[in-house]
């Protein structure tokens, strides 16, 4: 399956990296947590897709624990059906941190954007196959960053020379993603996603918008964000 094959290259090649404070642990969620990451790309990730949804990373209580996009530990097993331990188990990071344990699908931790994101996905479509027949969910970066405290870092926060291949790495897995999805449109989820969607995909032709993060980071997300973000999605003819 070529997304099987394109996130495999971006795990490896985004191993050879190296980072420098304030970073002092990084986690590749490809690596550790492939098992359910696989399932999810083969399960969900076949055929034409009407739109495409980009995530920036990985959160340390989503995908850093379950290997899926804004991986809520219960929407990821009881939405998408991916988590049961004998199938889909999660190893341990390489270098963890003391802080920021990782605990699989034990994780009694909730990710908020991502029972939010999954949330408005059920609630709309009822079933992961609904959702899936239309859409599919990425993120742009497949890294999780934390600084010495065990503080999430975005990966905009990295220094410039770092930033670069970085960047240079994601940007090639997401124009292949969206050469075998053909998708009619790239949204990213937040302004950070959609730039580097607009810069990825400068020569594509393909269509790029934004919704509305649902971090509760963001005080307009923690109300009614399941609204704005279908107006926004309506504004963009796509139809609900």
């Amino acid at each position: 399956m070529r997304l099987v094959a394109v996130s495999q290259s971006l795990a490896k090649a985004v191993d050879r990296l190296s980072f420098s404070p304030p970073v002092t642990h990084y986690y590749n969620p490809l690596d550790y947590a492939w098992a359910p990451h696989e399932a999810y790309l083969r399960r969900f990730g076949q055929g034409r897709k009407e739109a495409l949804f980009l995530g920036m990373n990985p959160g340390p209580f989503g995908m850093a624990q379950t290997g899926v996009p804004f991986g809520d530990v219960g929407m990821v097993q009881r939405f998408l059906g991916i988590g049961a331990a004998a199938e889909h188990p999660v190893a341990q990071p390489a270098h963890p941190h003391p802080k920021r344990p990782v605990t699989g699908f034990a994780c009694t931790r909730s990710e908020v954007s991502g029972s939010r994101f999954w949330g408005w996905a059920q609630s709309r479509y009822g079933s992961a196959a609904q959702f899936f027949a239309r859409f599919f969910v990425v993120n742009y970066c497949p890294l999780v960053f934390m600084d010495e405290g065990g503080r999430n870092v975005t990966p905009d926060k990295l220094p410039a020379a770092e930033r670069a291949p970085l960047f240079a790495l994601c940007d090639e897995a997401l124009r292949k993603m969206v050469k075998e999805l053909s998708p009619q449109v790239v949204i990213g989820v937040g302004a950070f996603a959609e730039k580097r969607a607009i810069e990825a995909l400068a020569d594509t032709g393909v269509k790029v918008a934004t919704i509305l993060h649902p971090s509760p980071a963001s005080p307009a997300a923690n109300h009614d964000w399941q609204g704005r973000i279908e107006q926004q999605l309506a504004a963009l003819q796509i139809q609900l």
